[in-house]
């Protein structure tokens, strides 16, 4: 059976739920069709001690402050799984949940969005599915030898399961830190970290409401045609969130440069020499979960989509939300989806006007 509606939502993570909110402030006719079976998005499956970098009031979606978390200054991804089901309810959002979109089609005057559970033609579509669903390995050398355990941010949880054994947390960005961080200070742990430069942390007192100024002033400075100020990348890779500090000021993150290659039992570092290792962990980011939009051929040379501001240049009734400074500043985080949901919106409310 197919279904008609103005507008398909692709993705009820945070971006998915902010555009939700101006698309019913708009007063158009919408569903967010979303993969997971619970409210809460990709922060559902985030590791048992992950911390937000700013404060809740800080950490929040248009129209509804997130509440602060009793004992905690950074909220736990616990919380933000309650603030967002809570957000869901208190919209009354048109949600499907247990509903993957497989692709996205042209078809006549409408898009038609095909998923695991049915049809839906459409006048305009919002892609929101982020990137957790898209964990990147880099194609390390003797990855595909090594016979210890090999994971991803994507699927670490707490330091419990990786008791007595020698681990290699690989990547220099704030996940990386973290999780060695967390691995370090459990104790039971035997902790390298490795980066391919050497880790540059931010100024203690920089947090998400800092950063989140810093992405909208690089942004607006592009737009204006002055010099590009290099935005949060220029003051470094690691927010120092309480954790972090504390491994870092007692001595236990200290990080190494990346290894040669893999081995069998462990890794061989630059000078010949090796060490084993039980398990290593890639910390090393994601990609954008886009292959529901691959029948619209979007992609140029570099396998990029560009886009003017959220709208996708190659089609016109198709935005891109939340899937980082490309599609918006700060795009990527719950402060900072909501400026763009808005005008992904506006856009949309004039296309469908006409």
């Amino acid at each position: 059976m197919t279904q008609h509606v103005d507008v398909v939502v692709a993705g009820g993570g945070q971006a998915g739920l902010a555009a939700g909110y101006h698309l019913r402030r708009q007063g158009i006719d919408f569903t967010v069709l979303d993969a997971e079976p619970a409210p809460g998005g990709a922060w559902q499956h985030m590791w048992d001690s992950l911390r937000l970098f700013s404060p809740a009031d800080h950490s929040s979606l248009p129209g509804r402050l997130m509440p602060a978390q009793p004992g905690e200054v950074y909220p736990a991804a616990g919380h933000v799984v309650d603030y967002l089901t809570d957000y869901e309810k208190r919209y009354d959002l048109p949600i499907q949940h247990g509903t993957r979109v497989d692709a996205v089609h042209r078809d006549a005057d409408r898009l038609r969005v095909t998923t695991d559970s049915g049809t839906w033609r459409a006048r305009a579509v919002i892609s929101a599915t982020g990137t957790w669903s898209r964990p990147f390995v880099p194609a390390a050398p003797g990855r595909g030898v090594f016979t210890g355990r090999q994971t991803h941010t994507v699927t670490y949880r707490s330091p419990a399961d990786f008791a007595g054994q020698r681990v290699i947390v690989v990547g220099g960005g704030n996940s990386g830190a973290q999780i060695a961080a967390d691995l370090t200070l459990d104790g039971h742990v035997d902790v390298t970290w490795v980066t391919r430069r050497p880790p540059r942390f931010l100024p203690d007192d920089i947090d998400g409401r800092a950063l989140f100024d810093v992405a909208t002033a690089r942004r607006s400075a592009l737009d204006a045609g002055r010099d590009d100020t290099g935005g949060v990348a220029a003051l470094g890779d690691v927010v120092a969130v309480p954790p972090v500090r504390a491994a870092r000021d007692a001595g236990l993150l200290n990080a190494k440069p990346m290894f040669s290659r893999l081995t069998a039992h462990g890794v061989q570092w630059a000078d010949g020499s090796q060490s084993h290792a039980d398990a290593v962990i890639w910390c090393t980011g994601f990609r954008p979960a886009l292959a529901h939009l691959a029948p619209l051929t979007l992609r140029d040379p570099r396998g990029h989509i560009p886009t003017d501001g959220t709208r996708a240049v190659g089609e016109y009734r198709l935005h891109l939300l939340g899937y980082g400074d490309w599609t918006g500043p700060a795009s990527a985080t719950l402060i900072g989806v909501g400026r763009t949901a808005r005008e992904a919106t506006r856009q949309i409310a004039q296309l469908l006007g006409g």
